[in-house]
C-alpha cells in the first residue's frame, strides 16, 4: 500500500513523522509551501496588497518573493541555469526589492500561478539532485568566497526562508479579516 500522507483542516500535507532525510525535509517544506496557500487562500486584490504598520511587506508580495527564491535557489544556484521570466526582465539594480514591489500590478490569479509554478518546478529540480548524488549534491554555483552549497543546505534554508515569512504571513492575515491560526 502506498503511503499516504495526512492532510490537516487547513490543506498542509503532514510531514512523514518516521521519514527518512529526504522525505522529512521534503515534508517541511511542502508543509511549509502549503502554510503560505493557507495565508494568502481566498483573498482578493486588497487583502494581498494590505500591508502591516510601517512595513511595505504584503501577502502578494510574500507569494512573489518567494516564486523568485525558489526559481533562484532551486533552478539558478543548484542547477546553474539563467534566470527565467519574470526573473531574468527585472531590473533588479534599478530595484531591488522589484519581486515585493512589483507583486502590486500582479492579480491574485497571476500571483498564485506565478508561485505554484515556481515550487512545482523546483520540486522537478530535487527531484533531478536527488537522482544526481542525492542531498550531498553540490550546486552549480558557489559563493563569492568559494564555498558550496549542498542540496541539503538549499532545502534546510527554503524551509527557513518559508518559516520566517510565514510568520509575517500570519500578521498581514490577521490584519486582513482576523484570520488567525498557527
Amino acid at each position: 500500500m502506498p503511503f499516504m500522507t495526512e492532510v490537516d483542516e487547513h490543506g498542509r500535507p503532514e510531514p512523514p513523522v518516521a521519514g527518512d532525510e529526504t522525505a522529512t525535509l521534503l515534508g517541511f517544506l511542502d508543509y511549509q509551501r502549503a502554510t503560505l496557500r493557507w495565508k494568502c487562500r481566498g483573498l482578493d486584490t486588497a487583502g494581498l496588497t494590505a500591508r502591516v504598520g510601517a512595513s511595505s511587506m504584503t501577502l502578494g508580495g510574500l507569494l512573489k518573493h518567494l516564486a523568485y527564491v525558489e526559481d533562484d535557489w532551486f533552478s539558478r544556484w543548484l542547477h546553474g541555469r539563467d534566470r527565467s521570466a519574470p526573473w531574468n526582465t527585472a531590473d533588479w539594480r534599478a530595484d531591488r526589492d522589484w519581486d515585493w514591489n512589483s507583486a502590486a500590478d500582479d492579480s491574485p490569479q497571476e500571483l498564485f500561478a506565478l508561485w505554484e509554478k515556481a515550487a512545482e518546478r523546483s520540486r522537478e529540480a530535487v527531484a533531478e539532485a536527488l537522482e544526481d548524488g542525492g542531498l550531498d549534491r553540490p550546486a552549480r554555483r558557489s559563493w563569492p568566497g568559494g564555498e558550496t552549497p549542498s542540496l541539503r543546505w538549499i532545502v534546510v534554508h527554503m524551509i527557513e526562508e518559508y518559516a520566517r515569512h510565514n510568520g509575517h504571513a500570519d500578521l498581514l492575515r490577521e490584519s486582513v479579516d482576523g484570520e488567525t491560526g498557527e
